[in-house]
């Protein structure tokens, strides 16, 4: 069952076509993150289906009632959506309480439903009574949700929630967000720029650029298995070669590889830092002889970068626990699993 559809939608800001036919569908219960750039469209493709931005072209459909199209718009309050904003958007002179339940009516009911959003989001009952402003920027994030979430919505749209936090804080709310939607039932679209974020947060991944859908998938299909080069790179650090494809297989500095789609002819080989292998000089009877010419040290990890003898740049992606060759080494760099490739 389909919870979202927005079909062939158009939209502009003053001369400017910001959206170009814009198709996609949000499967109930599912979480959908849109993924692109800043500039790419994704913000406006959100505010077009919560009724804040009017497309010249195209119907959005939530829940089988056409919002916007060739019968009228609804207005954004009878819409029956969710909406988080970056910021969150508290008013700064009502109770923390009071702009959970803003959108309710008085009485018992809405006293109940502030205890179990509260309970839900993972804050304490007592900052009910607090201001906004005496909270964490992750508590504000999670208020935010709760009064989303007060009315009940089928649908929640959010725009960048966790973009303002620091990382660590990002990683703890964007978990207790997540729990709370689940916990609710509810269908989640959601918009932003970082990559790690959408993979790991939505069931579906939506990579937008240009006002336009470029490719629709799982998070493994658009990471392993990206339609172009464009969102290959948008999706994670990419290592390019030049090759020439002849059916399932590809030649190039790295050797003889095998590619996940048939090619023939000039190729644009690409594939992951972490598909990336580096053993000592002489230790394997395959691959290209290089030069570690610097290396990135993260903790968890460390990307390793070699000059290959032929000139060509490789990068590798090391887990912190193996052994990390250090700078001037010699190694022999080969791959593990098949390789993207894109016609030239």
């Amino acid at each position: 069952m389909t919870a979202l559809t927005v079909d062939g939608v158009v939209a502009e800001h003053g001369p400017m076509t910001v959206l170009h036919g814009v198709d996609l569908e949000v499967p109930a219960g599912s979480t959908t993150a849109i993924l692109g750039p800043s500039g790419c469209g994704k913000t406006t493709l959100l505010r077009v289906i919560a009724g804040f931005h009017r497309p010249s072209a195209g119907r959005v459909v939530i829940d089988d009632r056409e919002v916007t199209g060739a019968g009228g718009v609804v207005a954004p309050e009878h819409r029956g959506l969710g909406y988080v904003a970056q910021e969150g958007a508290l008013f700064p002179h009502l109770s923390v309480g009071d702009n959970i339940t803003f959108g309710l009516r008085r009485g018992q009911e809405r006293a109940g439903r502030l205890t179990e959003l509260l309970d839900l989001v993972g804050l304490p009952r007592g900052v009910a009574a607090r201001r906004p402003d005496q909270l964490s920027g992750g508590q504000q994030q999670r208020v935010a949700l709760a009064r989303a979430l007060a009315r009940r919505p089928r649908v929640v749209l959010l725009d960048e929630p966790f973009s303002s936090l620091d990382a660590g804080l990002r990683t703890s709310t964007r978990r207790a967000v997540a729990d709370a939607l689940a916990a609710e039932g509810v269908t989640v679209l959601m918009v932003t720029h970082d990559q790690d974020e959408a993979l790991s947060f939505a069931d579906q991944v939506v990579v937008m650029d240009a006002g336009r859908i470029l490719q629709t998938g799982s998070p493994r299909e658009v990471y392993a298995a990206p339609s172009d080069r464009l969102t290959a790179g948008f999706l994670g650090d990419v290592v390019t070669l030049v090759g020439r494809g002849s059916g399932g297989v590809v030649e190039c500095a790295l050797g003889r590889l095998t590619s996940l789609r048939p090619v023939d002819g000039p190729v644009e080989v690409a594939l992951r830092p972490e598909q990336v292998v580096l053993s000592p000089t002489g230790a394997s009877p395959v691959g290209a002889a290089g030069l570690v010419r610097h290396r990135d040290y993260f903790g968890h990890d460390a990307l390793v970068h070699v000059v290959l003898d032929d000139g060509s740049d490789i990068s590798a992606r090391l887990g912190a626990g193996g052994t990390i060759p250090a700078v001037g080494d010699r190694v022999t760099v080969h791959v593990s699993g098949p390789v993207l490739t894109y016609p030239l």
